[in-house]
């Protein structure tokens, strides 16, 4: 869909109204990076279930959901946190009690079907995952035969998700985002979604977003809300890294149904929402997380 109001700031609240239960839902971002923690905390304070996820590869994001009760399909290429703090406590415990349904993908075959989206093809070939257990993941997965070569392909589907949550930078009232890269796979979920939620560290005038360069044109985005750190414990480079700190606090409590629910009440059940969060969490706190270019010891020291 094209969306051409004039002016598409709201606030937290009335962005993530527009997702609604059971939604086919797009999460930007990867891995620690840019994922859109305000608006999955503002679905959970707003009671979602049955979520279908998709996404490239994913952390606290989908854990959270996953905690809350709010996701019920999930298909990524991976979700937990890396080398760093390991996997993800809840969604494990949650693929390995069957109540989620996983339908494991890789992600270039994900991007191969946003682009069959943005395209309006029935479908596009892929190579990579022959051969592999996907297909019984996804039975709408099918066959083709390479009309030139003989070979024969897995032919996927358009992926079009009901809305696209994508956390940015940089954004004006129009809904033009800017990100910085890598990408990941917000561009594409921008052209194949038929609406993107957007939330931004910061409006700007459009001629200071051009400055930087428009990376997701608004005519995608239905609705932008301004919410300052809005990808935290996640990064949003330049403006800020990666809250390593309250991720780990995230991760142990995640490790128990009782302690993922009380860190849920404790930090994301707040009567005052974003700003509640931020306040808990300090301006010193958040203000250490911006100071991460000024020196390779000052980055290597948020890490340590």
């Amino acid at each position: 869909m094209i969306f051409l109001d004039p002016d598409k700031r709201v606030d937290l609240a009335t962005a993530a109204s527009h997702v609604g239960d059971g939604a086919l839902l797009a999460l930007g971002g990867g891995l620690s990076s840019r994922l859109p923690m305000a608006l999955v905390r503002e679905l959970v304070r707003q009671g979602r279930t049955g979520l279908h996820v998709v996404g490239s590869a994913h952390s606290m994001d989908v854990d959270l959901l996953v905690a809350a009760g709010a996701l019920s399909i999930c298909e990524e290429s991976y979700v937990g946190f890396e080398q760093d703090l390991g996997l993800a406590p809840a969604y494990r415990r949650a693929a390995e009690s069957g109540t989620i349904t996983l339908r494991e993908s890789c992600c270039v075959t994900i991007l191969t079907q946003l682009r069959a989206a943005e395209m309006g093809l029935p479908f596009l070939p892929v190579r990579g995952i022959k051969g592999t257990d996907m297909r019984r993941l996804h039975p709408e997965y099918a066959e083709t035969t390479c009309p030139f070569t003989g070979e024969v392909l897995v032919a996927v589907p358009p992926l079009v998700p009901d809305v696209a949550l994508i956390h940015a930078p940089l954004g004006d009232l129009h809904g033009n985002l800017y990100l910085d890269k890598p990408y990941v796979l917000d561009e594409r979920f921008a052209g194949a979604s038929r609406a993107v939620i957007a939330t931004v560290d910061r409006i700007v005038s459009t001629d200071e977003l051009v400055e930087h360069g428009i990376t997701i044109p608004g005519h995608y985005v239905q609705a932008v809300a301004e919410v300052p750190f809005g990808a935290h414990p996640a990064s949003s480079y330049p403006n800020y890294a990666y809250d390593r700190d309250h991720m780990g606090v995230y991760v142990k409590a995640a490790s128990k149904p009782e302690s993922a629910a009380q860190y849920i009440q404790e930090w994301v059940m707040l009567p005052d929402g974003e700003d509640g969060y931020r306040a808990k969490l300090g301006d010193e706190s958040l203000q250490r997380l911006t100071t991460w270019s000024e020196s390779t010891e000052m980055w290597k020291g948020l890490f340590a």
